[in-house]
């Protein structure tokens, strides 16, 4: 597939569903291009799920690169989110320049924070509500005040994003605790 052409990405993305939607939806699989992800409750269900997988891809043509995969983990980078057993984390790597990221003097600045931030956005309790100061920079028509309101928000969001928060998996045989706001 010739990725110059401007909807190869799409063609290709709907390609590896189609070919992979059984698996999909039986919710052992989950594709973004050519990352292929699959997970299992254990050993003998994980080997039938890779042996499944390979023969569908050797069925269509595909190969995969040895050095590129990786068998048998209980912890996977995957798209900028560290995936282990019960839970989710951000990526290290992707986090390691928050700490020295300046405060934004541009409008385009300000966007290219926010894009970082908007990744993990779900990983960050009203998040919509603490980027408001900054997203507001971004109205056309606004000259750009960098405010101590701005300043607070980015510290706050600068922090949160150090802080290694986590998604942690429900526990299905436990009641789910009441919040109330």
């Amino acid at each position: 597939m010739f990725f110059g052409l401007s909807n190869s990405p799409a063609t290709f993305q709907a390609f590896m569903n189609d070919i992979l939607s059984d698996f999909i939806d039986e919710g052992w699989c989950v594709v973004y291009m050519d990352d292929i992800l699959i997970f299992s409750e254990g050993r003998d269900e994980h080997k039938e799920h890779t042996e499944h997988l390979m023969h569908r891809l050797k069925t269509h043509d595909l190969f995969l690169k040895l050095e590129k995969c990786e068998f048998d983990v209980t912890e996977v980078i995957f798209l900028g989110m560290v995936i282990r057993p019960r839970y989710i984390a951000m990526d290290p790597v992707k986090l390691a320049g928050i700490a020295d990221w300046e405060p934004p003097q541009t409008v385009k600045g300000v966007r290219a924070f926010l894009g970082f931030g908007n990744f993990y956005r779900k990983f960050i309790g009203k998040y919509a509500h603490l980027t408001r100061p900054l997203n507001d920079l971004l109205q056309k028509n606004r000259k750009f005040e960098w405010t101590r309101q701005c300043q607070i928000a980015f510290d706050l969001l600068k922090a949160k994003f150090l802080s290694e928060l986590i998604l942690v998996m429900p526990d299905v045989n436990k009641p789910l605790p009441t919040i109330l706001i």
